[in-house]
């Protein structure tokens, strides 16, 4: 465990002796033969840490974080329990492994545009044995670059041996895992965060889609921020919403308008934080490429995230947590340490609730900045990176632990959320800080059920 945390807290350059304030409890661990419970403890504690020291640099006592081990694998999991009505399917009915002629592949399609890309290239209708049929006159390498040429998601199965000797897997090995970076910038005023409420009046813009951002920004909401949630119109992930929409606001933009491009730029001018998760050039494409970020809010705390890394051939692949387990010889390992006869991947989304956890992080790391030296920051951050991470510190013989014992009532808070869809239950936080306890101060709520204003 302690060499998981070391080796996020050293990505993100902040006094090592801090980890010295750190306990774990919570006993078990997520079936796998990777340390999945050992990364969601090590992401959570990194990031409850950094707002540890942030508590301290606004002249805070020094706290105690207690990371809950086995709260923290349910949270990369679902937190939300409806009560009286149910939570959307997660997956789309195509979405799945099929086997190829030679292997293995991964069709995302949750969104509708991905999933007609898919049926397109395989010339079927939505229909589970046709695409099952079709995929398996294929090579998987052919289909895959069919399916995305088309503009769709797909992954082959790897080795992980076959990964790292992927011109993708070796530019992903080079980056580091948060590749922060500091410059002279000029703030907004009207943050006024506590020792208790930290990122009370921070402003979080948040421009993310399905986990790892919006699982950030409900991390950074649980400690105060003002997170806005920017979608464009029509778009949905009913499966996720419930689920990652705690304590914020969500409006929608199309950012191809000039009208809502113009109230967009007002909102980023007035914003702390953007947390973004376009592909690479996406943005520029929409005319806020860095230097127009950056002439709009010179103290702007800018992160970004993507799947694939931000080098190498496969940098701007549109890519989901599942494909980059494929792709990064997670499935394939699983696969044979259960003996199975198809891909076996992580118990949960990890790479996605993980990644999540650093991107605030690195967050609350560029707020230090701007207390201790004035300095904006900038963060990028991957997918394909944070699997390395957890391949890298992932015993070889698999995880020697005891089971994580399922769900029970006394794992989830008494409070009622009411939600857009009705009343909901939460597990206890994941993470306590002394003085300073995570809380939301808005229900989970519908895509587009705010206005785009601060």
């Amino acid at each position: 465990m302690s060499k998981m945390l070391e080796a996020v807290w050293s990505s993100l350059a902040l006094p090592p002796s801090a980890l010295q304030a750190v306990d774990f409890t919570g006993e078990g661990a997520l079936p796998s033969c990777y340390a999945v419970t050992d990364l969601a403890a090590a992401s959570v504690g990194a990031a409850a840490l950094a707002v540890r020291e942030l508590i301290a640099a606004q002249g805070g006592r020094p706290a105690r974080v207690r990371v809950d081990r086995r709260l923290a694998s349910l949270w990369f999991s679902w937190s939300i329990h409806p009560v009286g009505w149910e939570r959307p399917p997660l997956w789309d009915a195509v979405a799945g492994d099929y086997a190829t002629a030679d292997g293995w592949i991964r069709l995302h399609t949750n969104a509708v545009h991905h999933r007609d890309a898919a049926l397109a290239v395989l010339g079927v209708a939505v229909d589970r044995d046709a695409v099952t049929r079709a995929v398996a006159r294929w090579r998987g390498a052919e289909l895959e670059a069919a399916v995305v040429a088309q503009g769709g998601c797909a992954a082959v199965m790897r080795s992980s041996a076959e990964w790292a000797e992927h011109e993708q897997g070796r530019a992903v090995a080079a980056e580091p895992l948060i590749a922060l970076a500091t410059a002279p910038g000029s703030f907004n005023a009207g943050w006024a965060g506590t020792p208790s409420r930290p990122l009370a009046g921070l402003k979080v813009l948040d421009l993310t889609r399905v986990l790892a951002g919006p699982v950030a920004t409900r991390f950074l909401a649980g400690y105060g921020a003002d997170v806005l949630r920017i979608d464009p119109p029509g778009w949905s992930e009913p499966g996720v919403i419930p689920e990652v929409t705690l304590g914020k606001r969500c409006a929608r933009l199309d950012l191809r308008s000039e009208d809502d491009r113009a109230i967009f730029s007002g909102l980023l001018a007035q914003a702390d934080v953007l947390v973004h998760g376009y592909r690479p050039a996406a943005l520029e494409r929409l005319g806020f490429d860095e230097d127009v970020r950056r002439r709009l809010n010179p103290g702007l705390i800018d992160v970004a995230l993507d799947a694939y890394g931000w080098t190498g051939p496969l940098a701007g692949r549109r890519g989901f947590d599942s494909l980059v387990q494929m792709s990064a010889g997670i499935a394939d390992r699983g696969m044979h340490w259960q003996g199975a006869a198809k891909p076996v991947p992580l118990p949960v989304q990890a790479l996605d609730h993980a990644t999540g956890y650093l991107i605030a992080a690195a967050v609350v790391r560029g707020l230090l900045h701007r207390l201790a030296d004035g300095n904006v920051a900038t963060a990028r951050l991957s997918l394909a990176r944070t699997a390395l991470l957890l391949a890298q510190m992932s015993p070889d013989g698999g995880v020697d632990a005891g089971a994580l014992a399922p769900a029970s009532d006394a794992d989830l808070a008494p409070a009622l959320e009411q939600t857009t869809w009705g009343a909901a239950r939460r597990y206890w936080p994941p993470v306590a800080i002394d003085g300073a306890p995570m809380a939301w101060d808005r229900p989970a709520s519908a895509l587009g059920s705010a206005p785009p204003n601060w």
